[in-house]
C-alpha cells in the first residue's frame, strides 16, 4: 500500500485525489455541471455512444465483430492472448443506451492489460426489449463462449451493465451445481446493484455526481423494469443469494450517486463468505476509468482490473 492509498475496512480501499486529477475533474466540472440530467430516453443513445468512443484505442489490440450464443457484439483480442479463456464484458448505458462498438476502445485497455480476448456483446435494450431480455441475452452469451471451449472466463461490466456482471455470477455460479461452469471472478466499474435506489449515496453525493440525478435514473430503470419488483436478485443483484461466488472487485468513484450500491454489495457479498473488495476513488465519477489518458486514476484503476482479472485467470489455468 503506497501513501495515496487508505483502508477503510478490510474490503474497502480509498485512493487520495492527485492534484493532476483534481484540476481535471474541476474543468469537467464547470463544462458538464449545465448538462447535468439532460440525457434522456433513446434519444441518448448516440450521445452516450460518443463519449464512450472518446476513450483512446489500446496498442497491438485488434477488433472483430461476431455473435456469440445467438447475441451479435465485438472481440477486442490483444496479440498475446492466451487460447481456452476469455472475459465476457457487459457494458453500460442503464439499460437503454450503450453499444459493443462504441465500447471497444475502452474494453480493449481492459483487454490489453488482462492479456486476454474479451467480448462485448450487444444484449438487447430497453424500452424496446425490457426486463429480463438482457439477462436472457447475457447468459445466452456466457454459455456460447463455454460452447466455445473457453475453459476460464471472467465476468466484467460497468454501471448497468456491472449489475448485469453481477447477476450473471449469481446465476452462473448457482447453476455450477447441475454442471455449469463458474466463472473465475468479476470485476466491475460503478456497478447498479440496487434498483430500489435505497442506497445513502443518492442523497449524500446528489451535489457531487456530475453525469445523473435521481429523477433521471428513475426514468431510465422504469423504461427496464416497468413496474416489476425492483427488488428481484434479477434486476439488483444486492439482494440475491451471494455465498459461493468466486472472487469480485469493484472500482467507483466517490462523487457518484451509485457509490452506495458499490460499497453495500461488496459488505453483503463479505458477510456471506465471499472474496470480495471495493476500491474507492476519491474525487472520482462515474466509470472514470473510460477517463484513461486524461486521469492518473483512470490508468491505476484500469492496470489494477488487469492485474486482478491475470491473476483469477492463473490460477484457474493451474487448477
Amino acid at each position: 500500500m503506497n501513501t495515496q492509498e487508505t483502508v477503510v475496512e478490510s474490503w474497502s480501499m480509498l485512493h487520495a485525489l492527485t492534484p493532476e486529477d483534481a484540476a481535471t475533474i474541476g474543468a469537467m466540472r464547470k463544462m458538464l455541471e449545465p448538462h447535468k440530467g439532460e440525457m434522456q430516453g433513446t434519444a441518448a443513445r448516440k450521445p452516450f455512444d460518443d463519449i464512450m468512443e472518446h476513450t483512446p484505442a489500446a496498442a497491438g489490440v485488434t477488433y472483430k465483430a461476431d455473435t456469440v450464443g445467438g447475441v451479435p457484439g465485438w472481440w477486442c483480442r490483444p496479440a498475446n492472448a492466451r487460447s481456452a479463456e476469455s472475459v465476457l464484458y457487459l457494458h453500460g448505458g442503464w439499460y437503454v443506451w450503450g453499444s459493443a462498438l462504441a465500447y471497444r476502445s475502452f474494453v480493449g485497455q481492459i483487454a490489453a492489460r488482462a492479456g486476454v480476448a474479451t467480448f462485448v456483446p450487444d444484449y438487447r435494450l430497453a424500452p424496446e426489449h425490457p426486463f429480463p431480455a438482457a439477462v436472457v441475452d447475457a447468459q445466452a452469451c456466457y454459455g456460447g463462449l463455454v460452447e466455445r471451449g473457453m475453459r476460464r472466463i471472467a465476468l466484467a461490466g460497468d454501471s448497468a451493465g456491472g449489475g448485469l456482471a453481477l447477476v450473471l455470477l449469481s446465476l452462473a455460479t448457482a447453476q455450477a451445481a447441475t454442471g455449469g461452469q463458474v466463472p473465475v471472478g468479476a470485476v466491475v466499474l460503478s456497478p447498479v446493484t440496487d434498483m430500489t435506489l435505497a442506497g445513502p449515496s443518492w442523497e449524500d453525493r446528489a451535489a457531487a455526481d456530475l453525469f445523473f440525478t435521481r429523477p433521471q435514473a428513475v426514468g431510465l430503470l422504469q423504461a427496464y423494469l416497468g413496474e416489476h419488483d425492483r427488488a428481484d436478485p434479477l434486476a439488483s443483484p444486492l439482494w440475491g443469494n451471494l455465498a459461493g461466488l468466486p472472487p469480485v472487485r469493484i472500482h467507483v468513484g466517490d462523487d457518484e450517486l451509485l457509490l452506495d450500491d458499490s460499497r453495500r454489495y461488496v459488505e453483503r457479498a463479505v458477510a456471506a463468505g465471499v472474496d470480495a473488495k471495493v476500491d474507492v476513488w476519491k474525487g472520482m465519477q462515474h466509470v472514470f476509468p473510460s477517463g484513461v489518458g486524461r486521469l492518473g486514476a483512470a490508468a491505476s484503476s484500469l492496470d489494477a482490473i488487469g492485474s486482478f482479472l491475470t491473476e483469477r485467470l492463473t490460477i484457474a489455468r493451474a487448477s
